[in-house]
């Protein structure tokens, strides 16, 4: 593996909520290679917003240390704050200003001289897709939109390295594939990413190491396959009908299956870790039929990313949000 290029040794960051103390950061440490992706997988508050606070220079840790590029990012954040491009949760975007003048203004906060600042924003308006709306107003755009602008502002001075907090969240899944295929652009291009999310699929898709956080812990990490194989096995998937007959179809699974039972958010899917999924699903069917139970959907899978949460915490890593 090539040295690290982001690396943060024994973060530790805690707030004060009234009497209360919270902690965000708890002895977190990440290496991540230059030229990679490094996704930080987990719900809404386990800290991965807080881990690209401390990196990108907006907050400092109680303890612990934060490189890059070599550089320390505690004693020198002019220095990070140079080589970096940040987008946050939600799109830093001026409304009354169109696209291009958008990031016109970034370019111009960098001190690019006015010809180059104005020659970049065009770039870039090519480069997301937005030529045909670089010259509205923003206070129009779509989400979608909003976020490319928001994306391309972090990618003015090509910065090496890209921060990047829950960028798709809120967006419809075809808005979510054009950034995918940009950030994987991007990386193809030879920029290092971090980037956080709360969806698992985006997580498998982009990263090439996750690192699994947990109330303020890296719990786990590795490679999307390395993860899945700490769960193991294969899976039988059943959906049933009628919510009524949820404790029938919880009996008959646990007469077969070899782990614990996890279920969707809708409660009508259960899961059930097995051996040999074919001839388990058969026994399992013929069970459901014989306890009168009706079924939308039945299958065999292999253990997902949600599979590893799920064992690792007790709780799923995607939130639904209103």
């Amino acid at each position: 593996m090539s040295a690290a290029f982001i690396e943060a040794q024994n973060l530790v960051k805690t707030y004060q909520a009234g009497k209360k103390t919270v902690i965000a950061l708890d002895d977190l440490s990440l290496s991540v290679p230059k030229g990679s992706v490094q996704a930080l997988l987990g719900p809404n508050g386990a800290g991965k917003t807080t881990t690209v606070k401390v990196l990108t220079t907006l907050t400092t840790p109680d303890s612990g240390q934060a490189r890059i590029d070599g550089i320390d990012v505690l004693e020198h954040p002019e220095q990070i704050r140079r080589m970096i491009g940040v987008s946050g949760q939600y799109a830093a975007v001026d409304e009354n200003l169109t696209g291009f003048e958008n990031l016109d203004m970034v370019g111009r906060l960098y001190h690019l001289s006015p010809a180059a600042s104005r020659a970049r924003a065009r770039e870039l308006i090519e480069m997301f897709d937005l030529v045909e709306a670089g010259d509205r107003v923003v206070k129009g755009f779509s989400g979608g939109m909003r976020r490319r602008i928001d994306l391309a502002g972090a990618l003015v001075v090509n910065p090496p390295v890209l921060f990047l907090d829950e960028p798709t969240t809120g967006l419809d899944p075809r808005s979510r594939l054009a950034l995918w295929d940009v950030i994987k652009k991007l990386v193809g291009e030879g920029t290092t990413v971090l980037l956080t999310t709360q969806y698992l699929e985006e997580a498998d898709q982009l990263a090439d190491n996750i690192a699994v956080i947990d109330e303020g812990k890296v719990i786990a990490q590795g490679t999307s396959d390395e993860l899945k194989l700490l769960v193991g096995g294969q899976r039988v998937e059943i959906t049933i009908q009628h919510l009524e007959d949820r404790s029938a179809a919880i009996s008959v699974l646990e007469r077969h299956v070899n782990g614990d039972i996890t279920f969707a958010a809708d409660e009508r899917t259960l899961v059930g870790p097995v051996d040999n999924a074919a001839k388990t699903l058969q026994a399992v069917l013929k069970g459901l039929a014989d306890a009168g139970v009706e079924l939308n959907d039945a299958g065999m899978r292999r253990p997902t990313l949600d599979d590893v949460f799920l064992q690792l915490t007790g709780h799923a890593a995607e939130e639904v949000t209103a």
